[in-house]
């Protein structure tokens, strides 16, 4: 027998006799494809980015920073600009990012109380929101919003009100779920929010350690995850975004990582280790997928992000 393939044999041996799984690959010696950006504060250099969308149509790339500047890029890195901010943020700077259905920027304009939407040279085409408090259609911290095929916004905030909001396509109220707590429909600081191939709406319940998913009519379909550094457990899952596959993509601030799961929650594969090298990951924020499969990982503290399959 081949030395190699017997060594293999006897690795997977000991792991199903000690019962350590082997099902989920960890890649943390895949390298990745791309590396990009550095810190400062000129066009095409981040301070601490937070957030990224990616519009499949067009291939740009939107990334916001801690300065709250909004700049486009190419999925290879390139700044094809325009660079812009929010009117105002002395009181913070935003923090979620997504493309809406006419391929819109949303933009959480989170201590402002507020979804700003933009297009792609920076004009701004309307504001949802800005009254705080915690009647329906206030908002506390506004974490991210995302847009279904019909037109309808969902809104996840913290702080005052541990929730999310769904608005008609014209941003009036339409309904609002949730609470703060560890139960199904109830949250910790829900940093993101993605819609699911399935219809459903995927909520990354950050301090719950968890993912929930629920219908766009707020019903609980069920979680998965709990606090931990094993495959399908979480520390504080900070975004989530779905491949073309189907599959659910996680960064893990807590964990310095990213996981990929399925759908109902099955670990499929790591990425990322603590560090400041290629492949290394320090407090990453953010992760977007572009159409061709490829995962762009906001490494927040490395002031860069990084293109990896896996």
């Amino acid at each position: 027998m081949n030395p190699r393939l017997a060594l293999l044999l006897f690795a997977l041996l000991v792991a199903a006799a000690i019962g350590v799984s082997v099902a989920v690959a960890y890649r943390d010696g895949v390298p990745p494809e791309k590396v990009w950006g550095k810190r400062g504060v000129q066009e095409g250099d981040f301070s601490r980015p937070r957030a990224v969308a990616i519009d499949h149509a067009t291939g740009r790339m939107f990334v916001v920073d801690f300065t709250a500047r909004i700049q486009v890029y190419d999925l290879n890195g390139t700044y094809l600009g325009p660079t812009w901010t929010t009117p105002d943020f002395r009181n913070g700077r935003p923090s979620g990012l997504s493309i809406g259905r006419d391929g819109t920027l949303l933009v959480a304009d989170s201590h402002y109380h507020r979804v700003r939407i933009y297009d792609h040279a920076g004009n701004e085409l309307k504001a949802m929101g800005g009254e705080a408090g915690t009647a329906p259609g206030q908002f506390g911290y506004v974490s991210d919003c995302v847009q279904d095929a019909d037109g309808f916004y969902y809104v996840s905030e913290f702080g005052q009100n541990q929730r999310i909001t769904k608005l008609d396509p014209d941003g009036r109220f339409v309904a609002c779920w949730g609470g703060q707590g560890t139960g199904p429909l109830q949250f910790n600081r829900v940093r993101a929010l993605a819609l699911g191939p399935d219809g459903l709406l995927y909520a990354a319940d950050a301090c719950n350690h968890r993912i929930q998913v629920l219908t766009r009519d707020g019903q609980f379909v069920r979680e998965f995850g709990s606090p931990g550094t094993e495959p399908g457990q979480f520390q504080y899952p900070y975004d989530l975004c779905f491949g073309p596959g189907g599959e659910l993509y996680v960064s893990e601030y807590g964990n310095q990582r990213i996981q990929k799961v399925s759908a109902e929650g099955k670990s499929l594969a790591i990425w990322g280790k603590p560090g400041r090298g290629p492949g290394e990951l320090n407090s990453p924020w953010a992760v977007g997928v572009d159409k061709f499969g490829r995962v762009h990982v906001i490494d927040t503290e490395n002031h860069r992000v990084q293109r990896v399959r896996f």
